[in-house]
């Protein structure tokens, strides 16, 4: 016999609750149900105790199993919100996470007309930043052609194609030019950490957008050297970090002669993302 919606959704918690836990197990199960079925939130709720029809119903299932097999939601739904725009993501990319809506709102904090997004993935980052400047421009980078791919898939749908460049880049080999902001999410989990993620991230993501291996810090490196040369007077830097590197990337800022450097946290009370903006003597040894 078809199930209920609201059938469908107690089974579907009780089986992922004890995966994931009670409560992402709820919001997963309705998330799950509402792709398959094409029903609104509300709809959903008002529709509890309707059979479900055998296609959504088998969609979900097919669902259902896949999240149960560890594999990341995003992913089965092949989008996940971010500042309040859906983007497309799969495995070749890092599913925005709500911790770095942080670094949206500092860098939307002052005004730029250039930008550039180091290691891009998905483009969330460059992408919403355009999206919410639009008379800025910008450059989005990344190794993976898989990755910048998708972030040309967003920058479409979100309508800033026109004023972002997507390169292949080693970080900043091959990249000209001098920017207002510059912005990156790079890997920075330790080898350790790594070993201890959930399957979900080491199983699905990709592990060079997650960690560089050894203490997560050669990213940051590897940025700190180019900033100055690809920085505009006054230029701004945002860097996502780890919740314990706040004190190694307040001293590198530091000791790389950025100005105004501090460390904030995200809304989980967590250092979340170093900030400094380039100083006067540091921008004229690249002149």
């Amino acid at each position: 016999m078809t199930r209920s919606a609201a059938d469908w959704l107690r089974a579907a918690t009780a089986r992922l609750a004890p995966l994931i836990g009670l409560s992402e197990a709820q919001r997963d199960a309705r998330l799950i149900l509402r792709a398959a079925t094409d029903w609104s939130a509300a709809r959903l709720v008002a529709e509890g105790a309707t059979p479900l029809d055998a296609g959504p119903e088998l969609r979900a299932d097919a669902m259902l199993a896949r999240r149960a097999g560890h594999e990341p939601l995003a992913q089965i739904l092949g989008h996940w919100p971010f500042y309040g725009r859906a983007f497309a993501v799969d495995r070749n990319v890092l599913t925005p996470r709500a911790d770095t809506e942080t670094l949206i709102e500092l860098a939307l904090s002052d005004p730029f007309k250039t930008m550039i997004d180091l290691g891009t993935g998905s483009g969330a980052i460059a992408v919403t930043l355009l999206a919410e400047r639009p008379t800025a421009r910008g450059v989005a980078t990344d190794l993976s052609p898989a990755a910048l791919s998708i972030a040309a898939r967003n920058a479409t749908a979100h309508g800033v194609a026109s004023r972002l460049d997507l390169a292949a880049a080693d970080w900043w080999a091959g990249i000209g030019g001098r920017f207002d902001l510059i912005v990156s999410n790079p890997p920075y989990v330790t080898a350790a950490d790594y070993a201890a993620l959930a399957p979900e991230v080491q199983q699905y993501e990709p592990m060079a957008a997650l960690t560089p291996g050894g203490d997560g810090l050669s990213a940051y490196r590897a940025i700190l050297d180019g900033v100055a040369a690809h920085a505009n007077p006054g230029a701004r830097l945002l860097l996502e970090i780890g919740a314990l590197q706040g004190q190694a990337l307040r001293d590198m800022l530091t000791q790389a002669g950025f100005q105004d450097v501090s460390i904030q946290t995200d809304i989980n009370g967590k250092d979340r993302v170093a900030m400094g903006r380039v100083g006067t003597a540091q921008a004229d040894r690249c002149r």
